[in-house]
């Protein structure tokens, strides 16, 4: 069964970053997975949820900083060095891989980027849901896999590693947002 999963994935990978590769994606996936591309987004949405919250907007930033915190060091110091998945763009055995961004030396299983946009992308969700307009958050898992899409074009990640971080990241930050519920702070951001 594993076995198999893994020659679906890799296989997979070799459609995403081989076959279905054109000189537009080339040129733009590069700079969709780099998280300094979205600083403007992230400005924005702080601007949005300040001009709405006011000072309240620091228990977001506490959620959300603890919810990104939570998911990279699961996601990078737990399962990546427990798991040791050599990233495809290492991996002598998978013959040619279009490597459009530097390797890195790291594991692959589970990708970080993936974890983090989309725990991000949950957390947003969870904490404002009820209070604004969804769709506008149900944007960011969009975004949030355009950016694990672009994982595994650029070369770096497979398309289980993607899929399982999305996964774990909107898990962990739905886990964030009931505890902090638990303790209370959510309710001081709507108060």
């Amino acid at each position: 069964m594993l076995e198999h999963l893994i020659e679906w994935d890799q296989a997979a990978f070799g459609l995403i970053n081989g076959t279905w590769h054109n000189d537009f994606l080339d040129v733009i996936l590069p700079y969709w997975r780099n998280k300094k591309t979205w600083i403007p987004l992230y400005a924005l949405l702080l601007l949005i949820i300040g001009k709405d919250r006011g000072f309240k907007t620091v228990w977001v930033l506490i959620i959300i900083g603890l919810t990104i915190g939570l998911s990279d060091q699961v996601s990078s110091q737990w399962i990546k060095k427990t798991i040791e998945r050599i990233r495809p763009c290492n991996d002598t055995n998978l013959g040619a891989v279009r490597e459009l961004v530097p390797c890195g030396g790291g594991y692959s299983f589970t990708s970080s980027h993936a974890t983090n946009h989309f725990a991000f992308a949950m957390q947003l969700f969870l904490l404002f849901r009820l209070n604004w307009q969804k769709r506008y958050f149900v944007l960011l898992f969009f975004w949030a896999g355009l950016i694990a899409y672009s994982q595994v074009y650029v070369g770096v990640h497979y398309p289980l590693d993607v899929t399982m971080g999305a996964i774990l990241g909107c898990f962990l930050a739905w886990i964030v947002y009931w505890a902090t519920a638990w303790l209370g702070i959510i309710k001081k951001i709507w108060s």
